[in-house]
């Protein structure tokens, strides 16, 4: 319980400081659900008016299965 006291202490006189390391994670993980969304955005169905349009070279192709999850690997 003293080594918590110490540590309260000690953080309350040098103050409060930002959390940077926590601002990072969530930088980087609203990045990456923006560029995974985009993606499968995509790759699903286009909305009206973005039929005939073409795929962005920067999107992968993702071809889907038949049959998602059932049966054995197919050979």
């Amino acid at each position: 319980m003293h080594l918590f006291m110490q540590a309260a202490a000690q953080t309350l006189e040098n103050g409060p400081h930002f959390p940077w390391s926590a601002a990072i994670v969530y930088i980087v993980g609203f990045i990456a659900a923006v560029s995974i969304g985009s993606i499968a955005w995509y790759n699903s169905k286009r909305p009206a008016g973005w039929e005939d349009k073409e795929r962005p070279n920067i999107v992968p192709k993702i071809d889907k299965d038949e049959t998602p999850g059932f049966g054995g690997p197919k050979s």
